[in-house]
């Protein structure tokens, strides 16, 4: 049982329901009447039994061409712009792209909020590719936001998907390619679709016979920086003949958009064919040559033999195109060995790839949260417990690998999701340094491209195995005065003339320094001064400090970089914190002996997203039936990505009652924002009255 709304409200250029509100939305408190009616919520955008939030793709011709920016999920707009990135996409030379093929679709990922799945698929090795191709056979795959988000932070362009196939994709390319306005339409709302959802464009699927064989994406006029990749299956003429390669025959496609993604059944022959090619015009970057994981057909690699196919592919200087990497996890029925499969499958390729950088300003920040884990931390003690999944709570990846060192030593790093500082894990450090190794072990963390201010301090949060001595090293570049900087000091290091000057903020940011965190953690932190300086490389010194061969762990919670002139800066405040969409139900919720009020409603808030980690959304009862039970203390009810959340399935006191919706801005420098200046909206609720 559900409640209904009749009215509607515009607002941001979202069409919303108000859902039975008594008076107009305002930002300081709504009141309900309790009505059981069917939910309002689009069925698409909004799961019918729970009212959460998810993603979809659009399944025929019709959907596309009714598409209307005032009905698109708010939900599933990117909250995170693509970053910068060192080198730029256009001077990359020897591509990787990945198309993420997985099992249909819209699995756990499709819950924009999350969702509590215990072994999810993710993807975390971002420093080596530089396009992700979110891909289904929906007609039109648009990416859920939670993937568009994790590879913006990393710099990584996302690309949806336009699809058809055999007699019914036929019809429906019959349909809008017989004329001119009929396939800029097409066009024209593939544009609005990634321009509203903030992803960069489209790998086009024509896997049927073309009638009319015609050009119909023109997308560079309406987004700057947009891709538009053409998969080789039809030909000129409009027969459905995969080439394996670029030749005379696609040629046409190919030079309508932004690069050729071929078909898996090429040979070394055919990469020497496409080399000596006169139609490739100086664009050997723009040819994607198809590597199918699962090795199905004629193939060169695949499986765990993928690195085969790349090697030959990186031999000719041809970009590449990774289908379905999935496998890692589809294919092993032992769902909690996948982050292990998964990073001997990447180690595997790593040879034939090319890691970028994020151009990242400052701050910078990263607990390497993968997005998912087994619970959710914050400064070391948990949060919420149980497993969970979220991928815009993705943070910025560091390197995984393993590594043979001279003199039997040795270096791996992985993610530990047992224990983290912040998220669903840490980084945990392994190795071994021989008593004949007297220098120390440096373990690369993290590449970067990140310009230094003339201050700036650093936090490095970590818990050792005994017998080491643990220093962060900083590898700059750039800047006739800038050299590389070895921070030895990460257990406490504070300049006198911060202390002096008194800054309430830099308090609070050393007042952890130096010291063990009830969760065993240490907080070391350091200040620098340097000149026109860039950040390239963040590593971790290892030094035994024992006669012996010593065998260590450590784990890394977090690493943060600001500048000292940030620490000045005053808060912002989170402003017009809206309540809309309410809808009730009464019933029994997992884990519950007894049914009660479940309240469900959309917030949706102002305030700067380059300031805010995360938002906290908790929840308090103000006064209900009884009044002489005091007001309640606020209770979690979960983090937010983006200046929308969507409160779910909330047991609430009977009515009537006045409950509190607060949202808490976590600042990426970790420093606490004053309560005065966190958003809150009030809700009363009664129940019909009589008639």
């Amino acid at each position: 049982q559900r409640c209904k709304s009749t009215s509607k409200v515009q607002y941001d250029g979202v069409l919303t329901l108000e859902s039975c509100l008594d008076q107009p939305m305002d930002s300081s408190g709504i009141h309900e009447v309790i009505k059981f009616l069917p939910s309002p919520l689009p069925a698409k955008h909004y799961d019918a039994d729970t009212t959460e939030p998810i993603s979809c793709g659009l399944q025929s011709l019709e959907e596309l061409l009714s598409w209307k920016r005032n009905e698109a999920n708010p939900f599933n707009v990117a909250a995170v712009p693509l970053a910068p990135r060192e080198p730029p996409l256009a001077k990359c030379l020897r591509r990787t792209l990945v198309s993420h093929d997985m099992m249909g679709g819209y699995l756990d990922d499709r819950f924009t909020q999350g969702t509590n799945a215990k072994a999810p698929y993710a993807f975390y090795h971002w420093q080596y590719i530089d396009i992700f191709n979110y891909f289904t056979h929906n007609m039109v795959t648009v990416p859920p936001a939670v993937w568009t988000n994790a590879a913006h932070k990393h710099g990584v362009v996302v690309l949806g998907t336009f699809i058809t196939e055999w007699t019914d994709g036929a019809k429906v390319c019959e349909a809008f390619l017989k004329e001119e306005e009929s396939y800029r339409a097409v066009a024209d709302k593939l544009v609005q679709i990634s321009h509203c959802y903030g992803f960069e464009g489209w790998l086009i699927n024509i896997e049927n016979i073309l009638s009319v064989s015609k050009r119909f994406i023109q997308m560079h006029e309406r987004v700057p920086g947009s891709l538009v990749l053409w998969y080789d299956s039809v030909i000129e003429d409009g027969q459905l003949l995969w080439q394996n390669e670029l030749n005379q025959s696609n040629r046409v496609f190919f030079d309508a958009c932004d690069g050729l993604f071929t078909n898996y059944n090429w040979t070394e022959q055919s990469l020497e064919r496409m080399g000596d090619y006169g139609g490739i015009q100086g664009r050997k970057a723009d040819v994607y040559v198809g590597v199918d994981v699962f090795a199905r057909g004629n193939v060169v690699g695949g499986m765990l033999e993928t690195n085969k196919a790349l090697e030959v592919i990186r031999k000719h200087d041809f970009s590449t195109a990774i289908f379905a990497p999935g496998w890692v996890y589809e294919s092993h029925e032992d769902k909690t060995q996948f982050r292990k499969n998964q990073d001997k499958f990447w180690a595997l390729l790593s040879d034939y790839l090319y890691i970028h950088r994020t151009d990242s300003p400052l701050p910078f920040v990263s607990s390497f949260c993968q997005g998912f884990g087994k619970a959710v931390y914050w400064k070391g003690q948990r949060e919420a417990n149980g497993s969970w999944f979220n991928l815009s709570a993705q943070e910025s990846q560091p390197l995984y690998y393993h590594t043979e060192l001279e003199g039997r030593a040795w270096l791996s790093s992985r993610a530990c999701p047992e224990d983290a500082w912040n998220g669903g894990c840490s980084l945990l450090l392994e190795g071994l340094i021989p008593a004949a190794h007297t220098s120390p072990v440096c373990a690369k963390i993290l590449s970067l491209h990140v310009p230094l201010a003339s201050k700036i301090m650093v936090s490095l949060i970590y818990k050792p195995s005994p017998g080491i001595t643990v220093s962060l090293e900083l590898k700059t570049t750039d800047g006739s005065l800038c050299a590389d900087v070895d921070v030895q000091d990460v257990k406490r290091y504070v300049s006198p003339v911060l202390e002096d000057e008194g800054l309430q903020l830099v308090g609070q940011f050393t007042q952890l320094c130096g010291n063990v965190s009830p969760a065993g953690w240490t907080v070391g932190c350091s200040q620098l001064e340097l000149q026109r300086c860039t950040l390239r490389e963040v590593c971790l010194r290892i030094q035994r400090d024992r006669p012996e061969d010593t065998p260590f762990t450590c784990r890394v919670g977090e690493i943060l970089l600001l500048d000292g002139a940030s620490l000045q800066a005053p808060p912002e405040a989170v402003q017009d914190l809206y309540l809309y969409d309410v809808v009730w139900l009464h019933g029994t919720l997992p884990g519950s002996s007894s049914p009660s009020l479940h309240f469900n409603a959309t917030l949706h808030w102002k305030y700067p997203a380059k300031l805010a980690r995360h938002f906290r959304v908790y929840w308090r009862r103000l006064r209900g039936p009884d009044p002489r039970i005091p007001p309640g203390q606020l209770v979690l009810v979960g983090r937010a990505y983006s200046n929308f959340f969507r409160v779910t399935e909330l047991a609430v006191p009977e009515p009537s009652s006045l409950l509190e919706l607060v949202v808490e801005p976590v600042s990426r420098e970790g420093i606490p924002v004053p309560e005065v200046h966190w958003g809150r909206s009030s809700l009363s609720y009664a129940e019909e009255s009589a008639k």
